[in-house]
């Protein structure tokens, strides 16, 4: 069942997903070669706490983290741990947070210090078709339609989209009704009606679009073993235009300050 939501209950969620932001911004100041991803973790869930609130993954279905963290040829539901960050690499940090009874949930893939040309153009392909699936994401339009900016702008780029994997309505719970995938056909599916909260949430490989899911019972790769890109936001339709509810601006501003990992995807 879909539950559409009130205005009072958007701003709770906008609430969250803005301190979702904010964490991911502090993961942007201390992020840099030689960091392992498990300090990145502890300071997240710290952050969180501090703001009187809880990470939203940590504990859910049993995931024992506050972050997913997954470099280069993982997708995502990556464990931090005691490797450290690699100049070249890139990394998908993807973060949720329970606050007054209701989830925010974002995601952003930085890269390690310098990295490579193709390296750059699969993450501004990726962020790019996020922001093109989310003008789709109005009254009136369809799933379908936002579904199908994300693949062709992915395709058309040679890019391949991940299909097992897919975004979600989010509220309450962390994961709600729709699913939210990244391929799919103009006009089809759900009709969008204002009040609808979801995560919109690309993954996009350079290689093939297949993945396997390693012994943890978590992690996500690619098949090929090529990189993978992962942006998300958390928005509420509208008439018009889509209200994002999450933000990157504050990454974003946090990247400007870190001479370690200074590129701005946008």
């Amino acid at each position: 069942m879909i539950h559409y939501k009130t205005n009072e209950e958007i701003e709770l969620i906008r609430e969250s997903s803005l301190l979702v932001a904010k964490t991911l911004a502090e993961v942007a100041r201390l992020i840099k070669p030689g960091i392992t991803t498990q300090r990145l973790d502890q300071m997240a869930e710290e952050f969180i706490r501090d703001h009187q609130a809880s990470p939203g993954f940590k504990g859910y279905n049993g995931f024992p983290f506050t972050l997913c963290i997954s470099p280069n040829e993982v997708v995502v539901h990556g464990f931090p741990s005691k490797r450290e960050l690699k100049e070249g690499e890139i990394l998908s940090v993807d973060c949720g947070v329970l606050k007054n009874g209701y989830y925010g949930d974002s995601a952003y893939t930085f890269a390690i210090g310098e990295i490579s040309e193709s390296l750059k153009r699969l993450l501004k392909v990726t962020h790019s078709g996020l922001y093109l699936g989310i003008e789709q994401a109005v009254e009136g339009n369809t799933l379908g339609d936002v579904s199908w900016a994300i693949q062709q702008h992915a395709e058309q780029a040679g890019f391949s989209v991940v299909r097992e994997l897919v975004g979600h309505g989010v509220g309450r719970h962390l994961h709600e009704a729709p699913e939210v995938p990244n391929y799919g056909a103009k006009g089809k599916g759900l009709k969008f009606k204002e009040g609808l909260v979801i995560a919109i949430e690309p993954m996009i490989n350079m290689g093939q679009r297949f993945v396997v899911q390693e012994r943890d019972g978590w992690t996500i790769r690619t098949s090929d073993r090529k990189p993978s890109a992962h942006f998300e936001h958390t928005i509420a339709v509208r008439q018009g235009k889509a209200d994002v509810l999450s933000s990157f601006q504050y990454i974003e501003e946090a990247l400007m300050e870190n001479q370690n990992n200074s590129i701005i995807i946008r």
